[in-house]
């Protein structure tokens, strides 16, 4: 039915190319691309533009260069992976920086803690994705500091399609099966490592569990590949494969 309604949905509007030129010149990352998967991000960012409500708050203001510009970084995940990545959700937030998000949690006892987060971006599993605009364009100042708040958020969303936030997204069988492996043993130790109180090669934010280590690794393959090869090798294969090669290398030959 999704597939039918896809077929009957119009086709988006293609982007203008002076916007788009302006995305590429603003994103390091999407600069680098070749010009084949330059087409096919566009025409991502495209059909995100027509199914994404945008939507900035607490005063913050986008105009079209500034909507197509996050659009591109969260189709940037899904240049493999393809239209079917942004399944299951409807709107994108976008706030001027940190926002604050309330939790709460009732302990073995039956006694509700509650606290207050700040945090630069959020996936929903089932509702929006949000992100803090002045760290979106943090990333894009520092594009090899290991930090992709864009894709972090897409990797859980693209986490979320097989209905499990396991770190593990939907894949071919025995692919799956390897990548749940590969992934397991790396995120125990990176664990190890974490409890015993050692520096790590990536943000150690990945030990928090198996989804935000996927997430904080699809940053690495985007912003700092060589750190995550070198660290992480299975892991970065896996990563190449599922989100095409990294265009790190080419940023590197345009700073």
């Amino acid at each position: 039915m999704r597939k039918l309604l896809q077929r009957l949905r119009p086709a988006p509007p293609d982007i203008d190319a002076t916007i788009w030129d302006e995305v590429r010149k603003s994103v390091p990352w999407i600069r680098a691309l070749d010009e084949e998967r330059d087409t096919r991000l566009r025409a991502l960012s495209a059909r995100f533009l027509q199914q994404k409500a945008i939507t900035p708050l607490a005063g913050l203001a986008l105009d079209g260069s500034q909507r197509t510009l996050l659009a591109a970084l969260c189709c940037l995940p899904l240049l493999e992976f393809g239209s079917e990545g942004l399944h299951g959700w409807s709107q994108l937030l976008v706030y001027p920086d940190a926002f604050r998000v309330n939790r709460s949690h009732i302990d073995a006892a039956g006694v509700m803690h509650e606290w207050h987060d700040e945090l630069i971006g959020e996936a929903w599993e089932a509702g929006p994705v949000v992100l803090s605009w002045a760290d979106v364009q943090s990333d894009l100042a520092e594009p090899d500091a290991g930090f992709c708040v864009a894709a972090h958020e897409m990797a859980h969303k693209l986490d979320a399609l097989d209905g499990l936030l396991d770190g593990t997204p939907p894949l071919p069988r025995d692919w799956q099966r390897q990548w749940a492996h590969d992934f397991q043993a790396a995120y125990d130790a990176l664990c190890v490592q974490v409890d015993a109180g050692q520096q790590t090669a990536i943000d150690d934010y990945a030990a928090e569990a198996p989804e935000e280590f996927f997430a904080v690794a699809s940053e690495y393959h985007f912003s700092a590949p060589e750190v995550l090869r070198t660290a992480m090798p299975a892991v970065a294969t896996h990563l190449s494969k599922f989100y095409g090669p990294s265009p790190f290398v080419s940023v590197i030959g345009d700073s």
